[in-house]
């Protein structure tokens, strides 16, 4: 067991000034170095700084809702409901695993946003369990081995009820081992499939579902023959393009070249190089966070759009503000959610969050939006007998089978300047089992 706990409490403006009010600050770990048993953490900016497992994560309070040390952690890890057999805690506690650093940092205030009406609508409906959910924010844009052992420490304290995790798959695989099934794990983005861990509930779309339509898309309207596929070199790139390359193949078109860079990347020049020089139609474009955006940006400099296609599962709206409009012109996304989508479920979302945080908050993008629907997930398997799907209300409207299997649309749109406009063809789930859920 962890002794001692070590956090800055940043009171963040504007995105956490309700939270404060109602005295449900976010304690955030930006966890830098584990030495010696002990976990060290900074935040760069003001706020208030209090350490100490006496004090635990909660500023503004007396004292810490802690969960006695060594009680049984007793759940149903197979299914939800997501039940644990614990009396007489105060709260609910949420590790809520978001980028706050690193090239993918770009999603950090969607997230925080996203997490924070999430939670404001949960409490004034009952809580969780009956009891009102907390936040404790890790960086989960750190060294992967770092954010698995700020969970192992919050979990050896029986910090945490559940986890909700936007951030890439390099983390999730080395997080995942390190949880254990010792309490749910909702993992939100889209993702390249095949989780199979205990206690893992991966509710994001897999290539089946995100990218074999966009494929098949680019390959009707577009006429696109030959591909070029760059990504990072990590999980999800290098298994969603071994998909691509069959649905590809399937498709009657070829791969002409594929290429992973590290993460971090900021020199590409010599992938466009190599890229100009290449017969390629389209680059399937797999780079996220800020070596998408330094991707794009020398892509349009050079004027590469006039001749290629790119088609990217996971360029967000604020990954597109970031590029810039003067170099989005044909670049393509596909994705369960943007921010434009014409329906009620979506409409009522907006104004939910508009009235929540003002016209100045962060855009709810399809990454961000992932956190509220993972927090719905919670709210909704509790009410949901084990083996049966779970539906998941919010900006779209989900449904959970399994960590394979999900019901939902997805969105193809073209890149306008900064904004998206959505194209007039969108995923309709497909298989007898799917139809037959969605009608």
């Amino acid at each position: 067991m962890q002794d001692q706990l070590s956090c800055d409490f940043v009171l963040w403006s504007p995105i956490a000034s309700q939270f404060i009010r109602a005295q449900a600050a976010l304690c955030v770990f930006h966890v830098t170095r584990i030495r010696n048993g002990a976990l060290n953490g900074g935040m760069t900016g003001t706020g208030l700084i209090r350490s100490g497992s006496e004090t635990g994560c909660w500023p503004l309070a007396a004292g810490a809702p802690r969960h006695p040390a060594g009680q049984s952690l007793s759940w149903r890890a197979a299914r939800p409901g997501l039940r644990r057999n614990r009396q007489g805690d105060d709260f609910f506690s949420v590790g809520l695993f978001v980028p706050l650093s690193s090239g993918a940092a770009v999603w950090g205030p969607s997230c925080l946003a996203c997490a924070e009406l999430a939670v404001s609508e949960i409490n004034r409906a009952g809580g969780l369990q009956g009891r009102e959910v907390r936040v404790i924010t890790v960086d989960a844009g750190a060294d992967p081995a770092d954010v698995a052992e700020a969970a192992d420490a919050l979990l050896e304290d029986n910090l945490l009820d559940a986890i909700v995790g936007m951030h890439i798959s390099a983390v999730r695989t080395v997080l995942a081992p390190r949880v254990g099934g010792r309490v749910p794990y909702i993992y939100t983005p889209l993702y390249e499939g095949g989780e199979t861990a205990a206690g893992v509930y991966a509710i994001g779309e897999t290539p089946e579902d995100q990218l074999l339509p966009a494929l098949s898309w680019a390959t009707a309207e577009r006429r696109i023959q030959r591909w070029a596929l760059i990504g990072n070199d990590y999980v999800w790139p290098r298994a969603s393009h071994a998909q691509a390359r069959r649905f590809i193949r399937n498709l009657g078109g070829a791969v002409a070249a594929e290429a992973y860079l590290p993460l971090g990347t900021e020199d590409f020049e010599p992938c466009l190089d190599a890229l100009e020089k290449i017969q390629a139609d389209a680059v399937l474009l797999s780079l996220v966070g800020q070596d998408a955006i330094a991707f794009n940006r020398a892509f349009g400099a050079r004027g590469m759009h006039r001749r290629l296609l790119r088609l990217s599962m996971s360029i967000d709206e604020d990954t597109l503000l970031g590029i810039g409009a003067e170099n989005t012109a044909n670049l393509i996304a596909a994705a369960g959610y943007f921010t434009g989508v014409d329906t009620d479920a979506n409409h009522a979302f907006i104004e939910r969050y508009r009235s929540h945080f003002g016209v100045r908050a962060p855009v709810p993008s399809t990454l961000g939006q992932s956190i509220y629907e993972g927090f719905a997930f919670l709210q909704e398997a509790q009410a949901t007998a084990p083996g049966r799907p779970v539906f998941i209300p919010g900006a779209r409207g989900t449904t959970y089978l399994d960590n394979s299997r999900k019901i939902g649309p997805i969105y193809l749109a073209e890149a306008d300047g900064v904004e998206f406009r959505l194209l007039p063809q969108a995923r309709q789930p497909r298989g007898p089992l799917r139809s037959r859920l969605w009608n």
